[in-house]
């Protein structure tokens, strides 16, 4: 075995047995979701935006598109860790097709629940997703109220 395959097959151990652990850690959806970010991104023209800064240091931002009184489209971006990812990619998948009223009922509670378990340490994340989101909700309902009164 020369040294390029020693090195290669070293760094392939090595990254399962990281990916081993954060999957002990974060639990499988979590490491899935982890793996395979959904909605990540950013949006021209949303019809709710919002940007948070969690007591952790992360920011979080979520967009969203409205049509027929439902989302249509939401995406979110952190600067934050993995946990911060997964939370957000959670949160906007959670509120596409939802009315404003049922996006009121997305919590940082219901985003846990969906990961089937999160480390204690890093839940804090999936409140502020879901405290971003319904900023985002409330720049949508704000600018729909203004829109109202000039008709």
């Amino acid at each position: 075995m020369d040294m390029d395959e020693t090195l290669d097959n070293f760094v392939q151990k090595l990254q399962e047995q990281i990916f081993e652990e954060a999957k002990g850690f974060y639990g499988e959806i979590a490491f899935r979701r982890w793996q395979n970010p959904l909605y990540s991104g950013s949006m021209s023209d949303p019809d709710g935006f919002a940007r948070v800064k969690g007591k952790c240091g992360d920011t979080m931002e979520i967009y969203l598109k409205f049509g027929n009184s439902r989302v249509k489209e939401a995406v979110y971006q952190t600067d934050g860790c993995a946990s911060s990812n997964v939370c957000g990619s959670f949160a906007a998948e959670m509120s596409i097709d939802k009315s404003p009223d049922e996006i009121l009922e997305i919590t940082g509670e219901k985003i846990l629940n969906k990961l089937g378990g999160f480390p204690k340490e890093q839940e804090h994340c999936a409140f502020l997703a879901a405290e971003t989101l319904q900023e985002a909700l409330n720049d949508y309902m704000v600018k729909e109220t203004k829109k109202r009164k000039q008709k």
